[in-house]
């Protein structure tokens, strides 16, 4: 059955994306204009990209959200494919330690992005036509979580810790509401935590940045120097923060202010109410979006408006977290408000997809 697009969602998307790109450019021009002789660039690369975005929303806003359906394995094959040409050296590059990047010109394309949507796609499809099997841990489960460990072995090698993580607790969450039996969380849980222990053992920097997070001022020039410095940008903002453009700490103090320390920025300009203001944007967004997936009649649909839905609840609270210290730097991007164009354009799809399961609901 036709139904009109949720317009409360669409406004909130819209809202949150133009006070993006104004933030972006706030946060960045002092370095911008030191780096490029131009603070219009980071705010003219991502204007670029959210336009592409706004008309890739009314584009896919056309098309029945049933269409992935068919096209689900062929989209995970192809983010496998993408996951493995970019730790190919001479066609990924390395930005920042991790070799996660096509370079393309002067931007820069993150298959790890694609890839957070294209799983959610891909285990929509899997739970909706193994409601049975799922409850059969050797039959049913096991065959999605081996694809789950290819992917996130693949991500782990470039290495993208973060993203890796929003796309197993994603996956995991997703098994949790199709019915699989509770037991088998726990052993997850134990083994997870296991494999968390082991990768601080394999890659010691991992380690530095818990023991930053614990104590920032044991280096507070090295390991512990952002999240300090984040929170001298949090603390001083007060009730109503020191105005749009007054930063103090992006003038060189908070490294790359822009990305995933953003929220930092916000807080010192806009103070409490103006966190109050961009955390209740995010809180309709999120509403509207599980609104939507209790309410889609199609099991495809259902799974696939509360995947893409958690998935961004989750990485927005673990960037929320990293600001604030409560939990080591991750690396993960605020969706909306952080720079990055494959972020951005990742996040727009699948809010376009979100709407289209409100628009076209399908039993």
């Amino acid at each position: 059955m036709l139904k009109k697009i949720d317009w409360l969602l669409l406004i909130g998307i819209v809202i949150i994306s133009l006070f993006g790109l104004l933030m972006i450019y706030s946060a960045s021009y002092v370095w911008a204009e030191y780096k490029f002789d131009n603070p219009y660039k980071f705010v003219q690369t991502q204007g670029l990209f959210l336009i592409v975005g706004y008309i890739m929303t009314y584009i896919m806003l056309k098309i029945p959200y049933t269409k992935y359906l068919s096209k689900a394995n062929i989209i995970f094959i192809g983010c496998v494919i993408l996951l493995v040409l970019v730790l190919i050296p001479g066609i990924g590059t390395v930005r920042n330690g991790s070799r996660s990047w096509f370079g393309i010109g002067g931007f820069g394309i993150q298959p790890s992005e694609f890839t957070k949507l294209g799983m959610i796609i891909f285990t929509s499809k899997y739970l909706a036509f193994n409601e049975k099997a799922i409850k059969d841990i050797k039959k049913g489960v096991l065959p999605i979580l081996g694809m789950l460990m290819l992917v996130f072995g693949l991500i782990m090698l470039q290495p993208d810790f973060g993203t890796g993580v929003i796309i197993v607790v994603s996956i995991v969450v997703l098994l949790f509401i199709s019915g699989v039996p509770m037991g088998f969380f726990v052993k997850i849980g134990i083994l997870g935590l296991l494999g968390v222990v082991g990768l601080i053992i394999m890659a010691p920097y991992r380690m530095k940045r818990i023991v930053s997070f614990l104590n920032p001022w044991s280096d507070p020039l090295g390991s512990g120097f952002q999240i300090i410095q984040s929170l001298y940008a949090i603390g001083p903002g007060g009730l109503l923060g020191l105005g749009f453009g007054n930063s103090i700490q992006k003038h060189f103090y908070l490294p790359e202010p822009q990305t995933d320390f953003i929220f930092a920025i916000i807080s010192e300009e806009f103070g409490f109410m103006g966190v109050l203001i961009v955390a209740s944007i995010f809180i309709l967004i999120i509403y509207r979006g599980f609104h939507i997936a209790i309410h889609c009649e199609n099991k495809f649909g259902k799974y696939l408006a509360f995947g893409i839905t958690f998935q961004l609840a989750f990485q927005c609270l673990l960037n929320l977290m990293v600001v604030v210290g409560l939990i080591p730097v991750t690396g993960v991007t605020l969706p909306f408000l952080s720079y990055g164009g494959s972020s951005l354009l990742i996040t727009m799809f699948s809010m376009s997809i979100l709407l289209n399961i409100s628009k076209y609901n399908y039993e």
